[in-house]
């Protein structure tokens, strides 16, 4: 690298952040009410070797090409205008602020005093403060895209790796580390075809931790949105493309959860480390009080990002292209995405980012997810993100796990999330959308939901203030570990009977890492900051039984038609008098509505897709239930294809279910059952 030089009058204001061109680097920043933006050059040793200002300005860019610099030089931005933080003004020249359109950066976001003292303590803050690297253009691989995922797997990077015993020790915890043949191996095996990493965007931890000695592991803390946190990517964006490129042979397809409701400089007290200093007013959303302008909270975490607004939406555009073009990823989650189309005046499923989104044809193959709410005025938003999205249904979460835990009343709306949700998705004729979870990143484990009836989050150091306090959840009989057989059993069919009931739903299944295998937090529903084994998957005390049967269930449901049609369910007879559903009484016969009434503990479901036919039997009860099977089409009898505890069949459709269980049974024919678990 040469002496940084400032070419007087050069430069361009497109595109925005840092690019290579003939004679140098051209950089454009956005800031419409900065009075200078400087790029400062950092050498090899983190020594400032030159402040240069963009001396250009149009239409709120401040832009300028500087010679002697390439590939590999490394550089923050520095910021000066007014400072009265009430008003909304945080400039501060002392504070080295990343590009928001940085794609690499040398080194991981750290909490440092400096990055949070006001002006007038005229503290530099860039050695605290990671370097953006200049970066040439990535090569565009395949556009990849997954419109209608068979199973999402939600995981965590670090997470995913950190123990287990057949990743090398140095790639434990990256996205190398993840492209290794047991990581993929375990994925083929499950049938999984679309993998949903959570947050890789550059994070920082969030202020309270520093204190408590613990770091923030989930990533919904980011500061970069372009740039993968350098502990996932050592190599940068090169690892993640390595990763979707190994994926994508194996067949499944790589998604992002990707973060624009909020950022990691918090609230006024949190560091300033890239937005809030180059141009806080357009970036942020603000409310006026009686002290002045004060951030809206939104999203709970300290600032709401005014998604609205042209050079938020061209941000966030531009993030996305990115991920597709650069690292070959198939699609997005979107956090909080209530965030996203709230406007001054509230949500709006027409707001400039959600169009925008909708619109662009860069990520027209691509799998969008929405998560339909956040924590503001009228932020639950399930079902109202339009035909280009997926949501993910906390309804589907709540009401399967109180028909599983015994409530009273339960039924009506357990048969409503089974037959798709078309209460919330029924409209625009895709129950698809509907992406179906038991338990997710944020909450329980699968095996801790049937373990423990309330939260266990001391090692979070926040008194067991904090995570949800509202989980639908139940101990069976003793709270936490136990060496009871009684107990263990019945926990275990607890999980395989949740389990099945996901599969044989309508909608997309999403199954988040551990829960195959019983993985346990042991109690904590909210380990967003334990980076550490309470939250690191456990490898070797894996339940190999539990991932056969979750690979058998994924099978089962590939296989039958009636599992996986998206429209809605209408229960009226086609032109061949077939019905497409019938909700069935233990003897066999239609409910009625006053068997609806008094639904407790048995509950059949009979559906026909085209050709397709299944039947299902849910059994909730503590005691083992026989049920009388209806006549199967052309009266070829029935073959039980699953059941998540012992199941007996007998002639004449007379079934006998086990206590807390789901069986399925399918019309006989030539060739064996997909599978079954301990039927006799």
């Amino acid at each position: 690298m040469g002496a940084p030089e400032l070419v007087r009058g050069g430069g361009a204001p497109r595109p925005l952040g840092a690019s290579i061109v003939a004679d140098g680097v051209n950089f454009a920043v956005y800031s419409s009410s900065a009075t200078q933006i400087w790029v400062s050059i950092f050498d090899e040793r983190d020594a400032e070797i030159a402040m240069l200002p963009l001396e250009n300005f149009s239409e709120g860019v401040h832009y300028g090409l500087v010679a002697g610099i390439g590939a590999g030089a490394r550089y923050g931005l520095r910021a000066e205008g007014r400072y009265a933080p009430a008003e909304g003004y945080w400039f501060d020249p002392a504070k080295l602020l990343v590009d928001p359109y940085a794609k690499r950066l040398d080194r991981r976001f750290v909490l440092d005093p400096r990055l949070c003292l006001p002006r007038s303590k005229a503290a530099d803050s860039a050695p605290a403060v990671p370097k953006a690297f200049v970066t040439a253009p990535e090569p565009s691989g395949p556009v990849r895209g997954k419109r209608a995922p068979s199973l999402i797997y939600e995981l965590n990077v670090r997470g995913q790796t950190m123990l287990h015993p057949e990743v090398p020790a140095k790639l434990r915890g990256t996205f190398a580390g993840l492209a290794e043949p047991a990581m993929l191996d375990h994925l083929v095996r499950l049938g999984v075809d679309t993998v949903e990493l959570m947050p890789i965007a550059a994070w920082i931890d969030d202020r309270h931790l520093a204190g408590l000695g613990l770091t923030n592991f989930w990533g919904y803390n980011p500061i970069a949105p372009m740039a993968p946190d350098p502990c996932l990517a050592p190599g940068g964006i090169a690892d993640l493309r390595a990763l979707t490129d190994a994926y994508a042979e194996a067949g499944i397809a790589v998604v992002l959860d990707v973060v624009f409701n909020h950022t990691g400089e918090s609230d006024v007290l949190g560091p300033t480390l890239s937005f809030r200093g180059l141009d806080n007013l357009t970036y942020y959303r603000h409310t006026e009080t009686s002290r002045g302008l004060e951030l809206v909270n939104d999203a709970g975490t300290g600032n709401v990002l005014a998604c609205d607004r042209a050079p938020v939406v061209d941000l966030v555009m531009a993030t996305l292209r990115h991920w597709v073009a650069a690292a070959g990823v198939a699609g997005f989650r979107f956090d909080l995405a209530t965030v996203l189309g709230r406007g001054d005046f509230g949500f709006d499923t027409h707001a400039p980012l959600l169009e925008a989104i909708r619109a662009d044809k860069s990520l027209a193959n691509c799998l969008l997810i929405a998560e339909p709410w956040d924590v503001g005025p009228g932020g639950y938003q399930l079902g109202r993100f339009g035909p280009r999205m997926l949501e993910w249904n906390d309804a589907w979460r709540d009401d399967v796990r109180r028909y599983w835990r015994g409530d009273g009343g339960a039924t009506g709306a357990f048969a409503t999330r089974l037959a798709g949700s078309a209460d919330h998705f029924g409209a625009g004729g895709d129950l698809g959308r509907s992406v179906n979870f038991i338990a997710a990143h944020d909450g329980f484990t699968l095996a801790d939901l049937v373990a423990f009836s309330a939260k266990r989050n001391l090692a979070n150091l926040e008194g067991n203030r904090d995570g949800a306090d509202h989980n639908f959840s139940w101990n069976n009989g003793i709270e936490g570990a136990t060496t009871d057989p009684d107990i263990i059993d019945r926990r275990r069919a607890d999980i395989r009977a949740l389990l099945a009931t996901l599969f044989v739903s309508r909608g997309t299944a999403m199954l988040t890492a551990g829960n195959e295998l019983g993985a346990t937090q042991a109690g904590n529903n909210n380990a967003y900051s334990q980076d550490n084994p309470i939250a690191w998957i456990d490898w070797a005390r894996a339940d190999p039984e539990l991932v056969a049967f979750t690979a058998g269930l994924a099978r089962l449901r590939r296989k039958h038609k009636s599992l996986t049609a998206t429209k809605p369910l209408t229960g009226k007879p086609d032109r061949r008098g077939r019905r497409d559903c019938i909700w069935l009484k233990p003897d066999g016969s239609e409910m009625d509505e006053a068997a609806w009434r008094a639904a407790d503990a048995v509950l059949g479901l009979l559906l026909n897709e085209k050709s397709d036919t299944v039947l299902i039997w849910f059994n909730r009860g503590r005691a083992a239930a026989s049920v009388t099977c209806p006549p199967a089409p052309r009266r070829t009898g029935w073959r039980l294809k699953l059941a998540s505890s012992p199941a007996a069949l007998a002639s004449r459709g007379a079934l006998r279910l086990s206590p807390r269980s789901v069986a399925l049974l399918a019309p006989r024919s030539p060739g064996r059952a997909v599978f079954r678990r301990g039927n006799r």
